[in-house]
């Protein structure tokens, strides 16, 4: 009775503005708070994430540079109410949970036991579904189900929204810790994201994503393209047309080298000879494979996938997962309109070249998540990963950031 009756309680709580107004009267929800705008603060040694309800979002993180200073390495905004601005004009996504089925649906439909579903197609003049649909989860209010010093867990109850199939119950716990990590077992900061999401009635696709804009130089230098990413299995990727939606298709980094980061090198070596991210787009917005080495599970999450460092920092961001596929996006359509957030400039006066605004190539996003539009192209055989019910388990997309210096 306890679980039907928190679902219940987050329902009520969730429901109360799905597109909320920052100077509205909420009521209370199961949080205790009465805004989803609230930040709720969790620390540990050396690590300090703030989040708010709305989106489940990761607003800032705090994590020491080579120098021993804190440095905030996510994107966004210090007001937590710009976020809703944001949704409304720029939808940039900035550090929140995307859903109910994260990246890109071809033409907004997909067939589930011979019934078909049509969802909002918000993309490419109606040509795809991208993140959920027209309000995904991202704009949706989440509860807070408890919160701890070093975690905060969110509840979302997804009643047949947006037009997908049953209802599906999704709590996403953010903690904060130090890990032993490293050759020689260091004591560093960690990040570990866990979304577990269940379908309460009926079969549907599910593939939630975190969607945080990570920049480990901090803005110190105007773009990330001289920081390092290393993807040691990203062996192959997934082909795409002019609109990013996959073909059906798969192909590997040997036959393509501007995609090939399975040896390190700096982001900005071979961008500007990608062209596989869209119409006429130069950059990465690419979903890769992560073919793991022999001997290990296919959904091991206990070594890095990404690699991510700056030599202006020194920060280096380790990401492992449990999820079988990654989405790459450097930030090409930030056009430098979006300040960077007044807390982070200030950390950086005095540092020349120190960025002003979000730029192009200013930041990017890693999507842990399974294979994009999977469900439309049943060859690949990503059912098991992306379509549940009753039935089955849970979704459960399970990521840890760890943090260190070079």
């Amino acid at each position: 009775m306890f679980v039907f009756s928190l679902i219940a309680g987050v329902f009520a709580s969730t429901a109360l503005a799905q597109s909320p107004d920052p100077n509205a009267n909420y009521t209370l929800g199961t949080n205790g708070s009465s805004s989803p705008f609230t930040p709720y603060t969790i620390k540990a040694q050396n690590i300090t994430a703030t989040l708010i309800p709305y989106g489940a979002r990761l607003t800032s993180l705090l994590v020491p540079d080579n120098a021993g200073k804190l440095q905030d390495v996510v994107v966004g905004y210090d007001d937590p109410h710009q976020y809703l601005i944001d949704s409304e004009t720029n939808h940039t996504f900035f550090g929140a949970i995307v859903g109910r089925y994260a990246n890109r649906i071809k033409n907004g439909t997909f067939t589930i036991d011979g019934a078909t579903y049509q969802i909002p197609e918000n993309e490419n003049k109606g040509h795809d579904t991208l993140h959920g649909g027209t309000i995904g989860y991202d704009q949706r209010n989440w509860t807070v189900v408890s919160h701890s010093d070093d975690s905060v867990t969110f509840g979302f109850l997804d009643n047949a929204l947006e037009g997908f199939p049953g209802s599906v119950y999704t709590e996403a716990t953010f903690t904060v810790t130090s890990a032993r990590t490293g050759a020689y077992g260091q004591l560093q900061p960690r990040l570990t994201t866990r979304t577990v999401s269940t379908a309460l009635n009926e079969d549907t696709p599910i593939m939630l994503a975190n969607h945080i804009y990570w920049n480990v130089n901090a803005f110190k230098a105007p773009t990330i393209l001289n920081d390092t990413l290393w993807m040691p299995y990203a062996d192959r990727f997934i082909d795409i047309d002019n609109i990013e939606v996959p073909t059906g298709n798969l192909s590997t980094v040997e036959s393509y080298p501007p995609l090939d980061f399975t040896a390190p090198k700096t982001i900005g070596r071979d961008i500007y000879d990608s062209h596989l991210a869209g119409f006429n787009s130069t950059g990465y917005d690419n979903a890769f494979i992560l073919d793991r080495p022999r001997y290990t599970g296919e959904e091991s999450s206990n070594f890095p996938v990404i690699s991510y460092w700056s030599t202006t920092t020194g920060i280096k961001m380790d990401v492992s997962t449990n999820q079988q596929g990654l989405q790459v996006y450097s930030c090409i359509g930030q056009n430098g309109t979006i300040p960077v957030k007044q807390s982070q400039q200030q950390r950086n006066q005095g540092d020349a070249g120190a960025a002003s605004h979000v730029n192009k190539f200013g930041c990017i996003v890693f999507e842990t998540q399974d294979w994009i539009d999977g469900i439309n192209n049943p060859e690949w055989g990503r059912s098991a990963w992306q379509i549940y019910g009753p039935s089955t388990g849970p979704a459960v997309n399970y990521a840890t950031y760890d943090f260190s210096t070079v």
